[in-house]
């Protein structure tokens, strides 16, 4: 049994699992930067151990020295959370060499399903809808143009290896590809040391759709509903909620068992999110499989009341799912807003700094995940998001409006943050319709600029 588990994160998500571990009597070592010494998760994990300098190559992606911290406190398992090393395949492979439980899918899936290439021709395989695309990956500007001539413009290209939005531009004619495809290249080889591509046909205007699911080491795999993450500025994801109202029930079942096969056909085992694009008339593509706990986990919690994070200790652990697809049932609707330390009125900067005073509401239906208190210094090191505000209630109208309460009642002085920002697009007519999609935000922001409300 897992006894003790090292988590290899910062934040909110550190917070978290640890929350989770004490519930279910596991000890819990945390690991930091110099940066993060007085970070809230060091003070509450059982053992603290610093493994470097602020920046995050020399710490929380430093796997040599987050695998001695392991060794040295004597931890079974390793949580990494999400960001940083969670999906890396050669840290799982570094665990499974040690003899540390790595809790995620082994080191051969993450890699597997970490190159989009290779995600693509398992999905293929498993019979779930893909976006018409290249069967390889690309160096020669020439030869992508030829295939994207094939696939149709627009097209989309992307880095066979990474995420978060990097490596990635889209084409919407021939004479601007080649531009585009190198601009992409240089990125990719910059953020992630690979410069493969692929393309996909350009799908416009969708629904970015994920399911969560869950697989254990006995074959079992369920699926627990729906996110819709439409709301995104520049890839990254800003509010997200579950079900989705765009998800009739037939719809639900049908991207269910697309996921449940995706997980299957890739041998996937514990927590994992298959990413979907929507269109209007209900057609779904794959789009890509996170191989970790997701950051709006939270609002698939609310509506199953399935603790994601024990049950993935559980299956690491190499126990039976606690529930099956017959248990699970979507009851409710969850909103998740995510808080960050960043200016909108300046094209989103970051605000690092040290917050002064604080006040965080609370009451039914109303969760923060968060690692921030009233002194606390935000580092300009890491990720600007400081908290997740979480509601539920019985309806997506009813959410709306507890949202949009408790985010009025949120206080962090010292700097500044995009709370004012998630509020006004709580109260948008479109927003409260349900009439979004991934480009929703960027005619969003079109409109406050020209009404000079955002800069």
């Amino acid at each position: 049994m897992i006894r003790k588990i090292l988590i290899a994160n910062r934040g909110e998500i550190a917070i978290r699992i640890i929350r989770a571990c004490r519930e279910m009597g596991i000890e819990t070592v945390a690991v930091y930067s110099e940066a993060d010494r007085q970070a809230l998760h060091t003070q509450l994990a059982d053992e603290a151990v610093c493994i470097g300098p602020a920046a995050a190559k020399d710490s929380y992606l430093n796997m040599e020295q987050i695998i001695s911290a392991t060794l040295v406190t004597g931890a079974d398992a390793i949580h990494p959370g999400f960001g940083f090393l969670s999906e890396n395949h050669r840290f799982a492979q570094l665990c499974e060499a040690c003899n540390i439980t790595f809790i995620g899918p082994d080191s051969m899936t993450i890699s597997k399903l970490g190159n989009k290439a290779m995600a693509r021709t398992t999905m293929i395989q498993a019979g779930v809808p893909v976006i018409p695309g290249s069967e390889e990956s690309l160096t020669d500007e020439n030869r992508a143009l030829t295939i994207a001539k094939e696939i149709g413009f627009p097209v989309i290209i992307k880095a066979v290896l990474g995420g978060g939005g990097k490596g990635m531009r889209v084409a919407y004619s021939e004479d601007e590809f080649i531009q585009e495809f190198l601009t992409a290249q240089k990125e990719a080889s910059m953020a992630f040391g690979d410069n493969h591509m692929y393309l996909e046909h350009f799908v416009e205007n969708p629904r970015h759709i994920e399911v969560q699911i869950l697989a254990d080491q006995h074959g079992n795999v369920i699926h627990l509903g729906e996110r819709d993450c439409s709301i995104q500025r520049n890839h990254q994801k800003m509010i997200e909620e579950s079900p989705s109202i765009a998800v009739s029930e037939e719809l639900r079942e049908k991207m269910g068992k697309a996921a449940v096969q995706a997980a299957k056909a890739a041998g996937y085992t514990n927590a994992g999110t298959i990413e979907f694009l929507l269109e209007e008339d209900e057609k779904f593509y794959f789009m890509e499989m996170n191989t970790r706990i997701q950051v709006e986990h939270p609002v698939t919690e609310w509506v199953t009341g399935i603790d994601l994070v024990k049950e993935q200790i559980r299956i690491a652990d190499g126990r039976v799912l606690s529930y099956t697809q017959d248990d699970v049932q979507i009851k409710g609707h969850a909103i998740e807003c995510r808080i960050n330390a960043e200016d909108p009125k300046h094209n989103f900067r970051p605000c690092p700094g040290t917050i002064t005073d604080m006040y965080l509401p609370g009451g039914k239906g109303i969760r923060i995940d968060s690692a921030i208190y009233s002194g606390y210094t935000i580092s300009p090191y890491y990720d600007s998001m400081i908290a997740k505000l979480i509601v539920y209630a019985k309806s997506r109208k009813e959410a709306i409006a507890k949202m949009h309460s408790a985010l009025g009642e949120v206080i962090i002085e010292g700097i500044t943050t995009n709370i004012d920002f998630l509020y006004d697009i709580l109260e948008r007519d479109d927003y409260q319709e349900g009439d979004i999609t991934i480009s929703y935000m960027d005619h969003v922001l079109e409109e406050m600029q020209e009404e000079s409300k955002w800069i």
